[in-house]
């Protein structure tokens, strides 16, 4: 019996007993999934990926098996059971045990599309109250997963590096392609640097049983939200991808919320995890293991470049898409774990507030703006421009030593309570340079200074163009640079280990690259 006649058979509505009025055939790269009426019927192709292996009928039976079983801990009333596929005496198709077994296939009830997680999202019907019952399904689960024996060795260092190594290797080919060198080369440092650094906390996890069975596929579209929360196709076919700590269980989905363009939803999910389970330990790990599944991702889809009969505009999207996976894993790689306090230096339009912007994104900082916090303290719109002369007005010294103090105040409060910050500030006085330096002192962080530069032609040409945007705080103008310019106190105190210079007229991004690199080893 040859497969098309197998699949000819499923897509007719006549071959099932209850009578769907059409039958949709929908593939992945392992499955055929046929959707018939309120039933839906999941065979597995015959191939060998190295990773999973399909090729014979006891296989496809034993997968199946373990299919509805794994299935059954957090989508007991979808998954229903096995039905074999057999050819009768006539030759026919028919669902049953009944002739000669050719396959077998997962029976599941039909799920509501309209409510799957993704769909929710996108329409903004996910609250609070639904990411919570989400994470209280997924810590119940974890609580009771299988742990122990062959589970436990997954948590293993070896294991661990192992797999971020099979990572490095499978993905040099696409250096430079779909994944810069730079960030190649900066996760490999990050991976083994958090190995060595916290190899004492992942020994912990394993002795306090944080390794289990889990689930090892928790995307998005893999949740229903119904009247109860649903949670469907686990990996059957792969112990290895399976088997983890439960800390990367939740990085998978927190990777997946940030990827599509939630990450209110990311950092929810996170706190109501914590919450429900109290593992509070998994915050030092979240971003190692959303920095290893981003880098999956980003690998997985690369791998689709080999594939020579794509056309070339599915293959631009394919690397778009995959170099967005390894970006996401670079920012995580890069985010600080440890408080610090950054500034930004130099004259106005010198691109102060835009680099201020992209290293906040990248060490996960907080940013404070003096430009809207001077605004803010006068009680007036920020978008509402104030031009008056050099150092008067609301840019008199009294209005300016007060903006600084309260930036400092908020500041001293963000890092107390673990957040990096940037103030973005012209810091042209040395003495309220003077003053960031102590407060980093007081509160016993490393403290950076990045100072913008730019030549003239360009800042004219930048604050020509921000006067004319209505949403842009800045107050600058050519003949406020001028001044400005005669009134900045040369950057000589900042030791040479924690200053930074930019040349914002040409591309910086290079030596941001180094800044990052820089700041994240000085942790």
């Amino acid at each position: 019996m040859t497969q098309p006649t197998l699949l000819e058979s499923m897509t007719n509505p006549a071959f099932y007993p209850h009578k769907p009025t059409a039958v949709e055939m929908v593939q992945t790269h392992i499955s055929y999934v046929f959707i018939a009426g309120d039933f839906v019927y999941k065979i597995k192709k015959p191939v060998n990926f190295g990773f999973l292996d399909f090729t014979d009928l006891a296989k496809r039976k034993f997968y199946c098996d373990e299919e509805l079983r794994l299935n059954k801990r957090l989508a007991s009333s979808i998954y229903l059971d096995v039905v074999a596929l057999s050819e009768d005496a006539k030759g026919n198709i028919i669902l049953g045990s009944e002739g000669t077994v050719i396959d077998y296939a997962v029976r599941m009830k039909k799920l509501p599309q309209d409510k799957m997680l993704k769909i929710l999202l996108a329409e903004g019907k996910v609250d609070d109250k639904v990411i919570d019952r989400v994470a209280d399904k997924i810590a119940a689960f974890h609580q009771v997963a299988e742990t122990g024996g062959r589970i436990d060795e997954m948590g293993s260092m070896a294991v661990i590096r192992q797999n971020h190594e099979e990572n490095f290797t499978q993905t040099l080919n696409y250096v430079n392609v779909t994944i810069p060198e730079y960030q190649y080369k900066f996760i490999q440092d990050y991976v083994e640097s958090f190995l060595q650094e916290k190899k004492a906390l992942m020994e912990k996890r394993v002795v306090h049983r944080k390794i289990r069975d889990c689930h090892g596929d928790l995307h998005l579209e893999h949740i229903c939200i119904a009247d109860e929360v649903i949670v469907f196709d686990c990996i059957e076919f792969n112990e290895r991808f399976r088997f983890g700590d439960v800390a990367a269980e939740v990085a998978f989905l927190t990777m997946d919320l940030d990827f599509n363009g939630y990450p209110q939803q990311a950092e929810s999910f996170t706190k109501a995890y914590i919450r429900h389970s109290g593992d509070t330990d998994m915050l030092i790990l979240l971003n190692f293991y959303r920095c290893y599944y981003a880098y999956v991702r980003g690998k997985v889809i690369s791998f689709r470049l080999d594939q020579k009969e794509i056309p070339a505009d599915e293959r631009s999207l394919i690397a778009k898409t995959a170099q967005r996976y390894f970006d996401l894993a670079y920012t995580y790689a890069a985010t600080l774990e440890k408080p610090v306090l950054i500034l930004t230096a130099g004259l106005m339009g010198c691109g102060k507030s835009y680099q201020a912007r992209h290293l906040a994104a990248r060490l996960g900082a907080r940013t404070i703006r003096t430009d809207v916090l001077r605004k803010e303290l006068l009680k007036i719109n920020p978008a509402q421009k104030h031009y008056v002369k050099f150092g008067q007005g609301i840019y008199s010294d009294e209005i300016s030593r007060r903006t600084y103090d309260r930036a400092y105040e908020i500041a001293d409060a963000a890092i107390k309570s673990g957040q990096a910050v940037i103030i973005d500030a012209s810091f042209k006085k040395r003495s309220e340079r003077q003053k960031a330096m102590q407060l980093a002192q007081k509160l016993t962080v490393p403290f950076y200074m990045i100072e913008c530069t730019c030549r003239d032609e360009i800042v004219k040409i930048r604050l020509d163009k921000r006067a004319q945007e209505k949403d842009n705080a800045s107050d600058g103008r050519w003949e406020i640079f001028q001044e400005q310019k005669k009134d900045f106190d040369e950057v000589t105190e900042v030791p040479a280990a924690n200053y930074f210079k930019i040349d914002t007229s040409d591309n910086p991004e290079r030596i941001r690259q180094n800044i990052i690199r820089r700041i994240k080893q000085g942790q």
